[in-house]
């Protein structure tokens, strides 16, 4: 009977200590991509009024080697119509994105989102 609580406690111990080291992994895990803002492309969330995320868009984003992706986040303010953005992505989805300027995107972004 011992042996048996050692060997799941054990086994416990090393399911834990795996998911430590891929949560970790994937916390720092990013990549950029970059879009242009489409606000045909957004929703209006129904979210309760203490809730800060009450937009979601659905953009067409493409990475710096010009490789396309869909690409969902949300948003506390509708955004600029026709604005660029880089957007950091983790293994969970956008973590953030900011504006940046036409002359900032990489070339073959800049091919992609004329």
């Amino acid at each position: 009977m011992k042996v048996k609580i050692l060997a799941v406690v054990l086994l416990i111990l090393v399911l834990a200590a795996g998911a430590f080291v891929l949560l970790n992994h994937m916390e720092n895990y990013n990549e950029f991509f970059y879009t242009k803002v489409d606000n045909s492309r957004v929703k209006e969330l129904n979210v309760r009024a203490d809730e800060e995320m009450k937009f979601e868009y659905s953009l067409d984003c493409c990475d710096e080697s010009g490789k396309k992706r869909e690409l969902k986040f949300k948003t506390d303010r509708e955004l600029r119509e026709g604005a660029y953005l880089s957007l950091e992505v983790r293994s969970l989805g956008v973590h953030s994105w900011e504006e940046v300027e036409y002359e900032a995107l990489p070339e073959k972004v800049k091919e992609k989102l004329k």
